[in-house]
């Protein structure tokens, strides 16, 4: 356990202290200066240290709001330990609406990176040395690619026990013990031995409420198990989340407009017809079909597919009937406002 106070870049954050940061990276070839803004937070007690980051596709930005509203409650006034909270890693994509570098990376397979690689290398580099190395934990924000939509999961290593205590203190209803991907923040993550979460909702370039509200009560959640935070008095706990045992996509079998027949959540039988593809003239129409049976955790929502495309992403459980009761339950829960959790309207 670390003590309170920090340094990062050579600037040290003391006990009971909140500074906001700007780490240099490269600068724009209009000569325009560029920085990584991070905020960090340390309590007056000892406890651990847990980076919070977004955007590491720059067009998802539900996480940077999560991440605004997590600065802005009250209750960080009895922190313990550190937080390092950093809304958006890929500045520069976030800037041009781009889930990718100016370069065309993808910063999320450019891990460990390296500080005389690519641009998308420095920056991975950068955020590895002085946020991560810093940390015990970490929460790392996402949503769906642009036109697709996911419903709120953790991906993380549920097999290591540390991991898997604090996907489950998360409150999501979907846990997806997700294999580590070659070049990823929770690949390089894990070779520092640090327990990570990647919390998936929404859909890129827009804000849904009942996400960022999901994400935010996850994050407090995890705090809490942490005691960073403490405990909520507060009567009741949410279902236990369900682990998907896999999980598949549906494709489109020819390219047309889709008329979408199942919704973000549902449970669905193998072969039940949950779309149709169509031409314009509605001469031809072509079923799509569940591939399986399972929950429906990510969907394509532009109706103009092309043959081939990724259209439902469905998640296979143990038991689909507790599955469907876990995700029904957590739909059916309007994230309601709490004064010491969240005092923030929501976005309509």
């Amino acid at each position: 356990m670390k003590h309170p106070g920090i340094d990062i870049d050579g600037i040290h954050i003391g006990s009971g202290e909140s500074r906001m940061l700007e780490l240099p990276i490269a600068s724009l070839y209009s000569h325009a200066p560029m920085n990584l803004p991070l905020h960090v937070a340390c309590g007056k007690r000892n406890g651990p240290r847990l980076f919070v980051s977004a955007a590491i596709h720059g067009d998802e930005i539900n996480g940077v709001e999560i991440i605004r509203r997590l600065l802005r409650l009250p209750l960080l006034a009895r922190l313990r330990g550190t937080l390092i909270a950093v809304p958006i890693v890929n500045v520069y994509g976030f800037v041009n609406r781009s889930r990718y570098l100016p370069d065309r990376r993808d910063l999320n397979r450019s891990f460990p990176g390296s500080e005389r690689g690519s641009m998308a290398a420095r920056l991975a580099h950068r955020f590895l040395t002085s946020i991560v190395a810093n940390s015990d934990y970490g929460i790392d924000l996402h949503t769906a690619a642009i036109h697709r939509e996911n419903l709120p999961q953790v991906r993380a290593n549920l097999d290591d026990t540390e991991t898997a205590r604090i996907a489950r203190a998360f409150h999501v209803p979907v846990l997806i013990n997700s294999n580590l991907r070659d070049g990823s923040l929770r690949e390089v993550a894990a070779e520092h031995g640090i327990p990570m979460l990647l919390y998936e909702a929404g859909e890129a370039l827009r804000f849904d409420e009942h996400c960022i509200r999901a994400g935010l009560k996850g994050i407090v959640s995890v705090m809490r198990e942490l005691d960073m935070l403490p405990k909520s008095s507060r009567a009741g706990r949410p279902p236990e989340p369900v682990v998907a045992r896999t999980s598949s996509w549906v494709r489109a079998g020819h390219s047309g407009i889709l008329r979408v027949t199942a919704a973000l959540g549902a449970r669905v039988r193998r072969d039940q017809v949950i779309g149709v593809i169509a031409d314009p003239f509605g001469t031809q129409e072509l079923e799509v079909s569940a591939n399986t049976g399972g929950i429906i955790i990510g969907r394509h929502n532009l109706p103009l597919v092309n043959e081939g495309e990724a259209l439902f992403h469905i998640a296979r459980f143990e038991s689909t009937k507790e599955a469907e009761s876990v995700v029904e339950a957590f739909q059916a829960d309007n994230i309601p406002v709490h004064p010491a959790v969240d005092e923030e309207p929501p976005i309509v």
